[in-house]
Formats: C-alpha cells, sequence, structure tokens
C-alpha cells in the first residue's frame, strides 16, 4: 500500500511541486544523487573509479512533453558522452526513452537515440536503454532493434529487463539470441497483476532464472568487460539482494563464468559496504550514478523501493 502510494506520488505534479520546494528535501535527496551537474557526477564517479568499481551516468529526467524539450535533453546526453570521453573515466551512460520523445514524437524520439548512439559508436562507449512503465517496453524493444537493424552494435547498445513482469524471460530468451546485454533489475513501477508477479517471492524467483540464462548466454558467447570498463558482458545483476547476488556468484562459479563475464550493479548512495565487498572479492561492480536537477520521481521511486529509505527522508526533516 505505502509503495503503490509513493509510485504515484512520483508522477503528481502537485507532489513534486510542493517536495522540491522543501529546504531539506534536497540534502536528503543527495544521497541517491550525485549532484546537479554533469561535473559533479563526473567526481563521483573518480571516487568510484579509485575504489576499482566503475559506473554508468543517468542524466535524470523523463517524458519531455514538446520537441525542444527532447531535443534539449539529448544534447545534454550527448554532453555526457563528451565529458567522460575527455576525463577517461570508467563509465558508460544510461538514459530513458520517455526523455528523448519517446510517448511524445516517435520521430523525434528515433532521431535522437540515432544521433546518440552515433556518438557512443564514435568514442567506443556504450548506452545503457533503461526500461520503463509496462507500456513502453514494446516501443523500448521496437527502437533497439531498429537501432541494430541500421547497424548499431550490441557493443554499443543495451537494455534493461525488470523480472516483475511475465513476459520477462520471453523477451531475454528472444533477444540474448542477438548478443544484446542486459540490465536485470526487480523493477521499480507499479504495475497490475495481469502484467506482473503481484508476490515477492515469484520476483525473486524469475529474478533468479533469469539470471541463469543471461550468464549461459555470457558463456557461450564468451563475453567480457572491455579493458576500459565501458562496454560490460551480457549480464548485469542489478540489485542490493544479497539472496540474489549470493545466487548469481554460486551459478556463475558453478558453469565457470569467470568474473570478467558479468558484473554486479548497485544504486549510488545505497549498500555502498555490498558495494566495496564485492570489488575486494574481484567482482566487477558497476554503480549507477544519477545526477541533475530533474531528480523528484527518481527519488520517489527509491524511497518506495526500501522502507529504511523513507527513514532517512523523515530523519532529514526533523533536522531542517
Amino acid at each position: 500500500m505505502l509503495r503503490s502510494f509513493l509510485i504515484y506520488l512520483s508522477k503528481a505534479a502537485w507532489a513534486q511541486k510542493l517536495v522540491v520546494g522543501w529546504s531539506f528535501a534536497w540534502r536528503a535527496a543527495s544521497r541517491f544523487i550525485a549532484g546537479s551537474t554533469v561535473e559533479d557526477a563526473i567526481r563521483a564517479v573518480k571516487t568510484l573509479n579509485a575504489k576499482g568499481i566503475n559506473a554508468t551516468l543517468d542524466q535524470l529526467g523523463e517524458h519531455t512533453t514538446t520537441p525542444a524539450e527532447a531535443n534539449q535533453a539529448a544534447d545534454g546526453i550527448l554532453s555526457v558522452l563528451q565529458s567522460v570521453q575527455k576525463a577517461k573515466i570508467r563509465a558508460n551512460v544510461s538514459i530513458k526513452l520517455s526523455q528523448i520523445g519517446m510517448g511524445m514524437d516517435a520521430d523525434v524520439c528515433r532521431a535522437n537515440l540515432s544521433r546518440i548512439l552515433d556518438a557512443a559508436q564514435k568514442y567506443g562507449n556504450f548506452i545503457r536503454i533503461d526500461i520503463e512503465d509496462s507500456p513502453w517496453v514494446d516501443q523500448t524493444i521496437t527502437f533497439y532493434e531498429e537501432q541494430l537493424a541500421r547497424g548499431i552494435s550490441t557493443q554499443t547498445v543495451g537494455i534493461a529487463i525488470q523480472s516483475y513482469l511475465y513476459r520477462a524471460e520471453k523477451d531475454v530468451r528472444s533477444q540474448v539470441e542477438k548478443g544484446t546485454t542486459f540490465r536485470l533489475i526487480k523493477g521499480a513501477y507499479k504495475e497490475p497483476p495481469e502484467v506482473a508477479y503481484p508476490k515477492k517471492a515469484d520476483v525473486d524467483a524469475n529474478y533468479d532464472t533469469l539470471t541463469s540464462i543471461l550468464i549461459d548466454a555470457s558463456l557461450a558467447r564468451q563475453t567480457t568487460i572491455s579493458a576500459d570498463g565501458r562496454i560490460p558482458a551480457i549480464p548485469a545483476i542489478a540489485t542490493h539482494d544479497e539472496k540474489r547476488i549470493a545466487f548469481a556468484k554460486a551459478y556463475a562459479d558453478k558453469v565457470g563464468l569467470p568474473k570478467t563475464g558479468l558484473e554486479f550493479q548497485m544504486l549510488y548512495g545505497i549498500r555502498r559496504d555490498l558495494q566495496d565487498e564485492l570489488a575486494k572479492e574481484g567482482y566487477l561492480v558497476r554503480v549507477y550514478v544519477p545526477f541533475g536537477t530533474h531528480w523528484y520521481p527518481y527519488f520517489m521511486r527509491r524511497l518506495a523501493e526500501r522502507p529504511a529509505n523513507i527513514w532517512f527522508f523523515l530523519s532529514n526533516f526533523f533536522k531542517k
């Protein structure tokens, strides 16, 4: 019930206007967000790189409403790619298609995605297309496949998959044949029981199933991370759930997949202890580093995911 309410608030314009006006709100949100500028994010990545941890940068924002907004967002992503190249950091870039036109104008989205991927291919970097609410999954996959059809490599672009969706296994099996790389997540949106598992145990079980499929695919194709830390192998196991991480480690060890054949991904500001522990064990770790002024929807979804985050937020409220 609380999770559903917080996800509702993440999309409510009235709530966004209220919360971002609170002086303490950014103080709480900054635990999960690297800063308001790309320079802030680059500094955060350098700190992570010094500990042997890679990163993926995310310029926050979603669901633009005009072509001008979508084009401006795409220009920002191009600037992020240029900044990564200049700084020589071990990082790639994550994007949301709704930020660059999906849902508003398909042609605008297609053109923006093309120029972003052309730049990534030029720089030898990698773009992860994030997955959004279930109504947008088919369109996201269509845009992705169009890019492959025009010659963009799976070494340049990959997608995410949500284990709480019934369709997830079918999507993974069909795409993994193309060499698609995946960020495997549980899912952060409120979905109806007609399209997603309502019970956590079922979401977890499907997560482990998908993990094994992706590890098998990485082993079969002998995929590995690039030397500069930018281009990943097929499986990115994105979770803070220690049981899911333990399953992935055990299964990879069982089938003989080397540690360079998968990576564990976590969110900036969450379970730093676990990030450091995995890196010290020799596993590849990549931290999702969001930045920017459009932080409200992202922050609210983080509150929805973990009750502990809510107490962190409230503690900042009383420090205002």
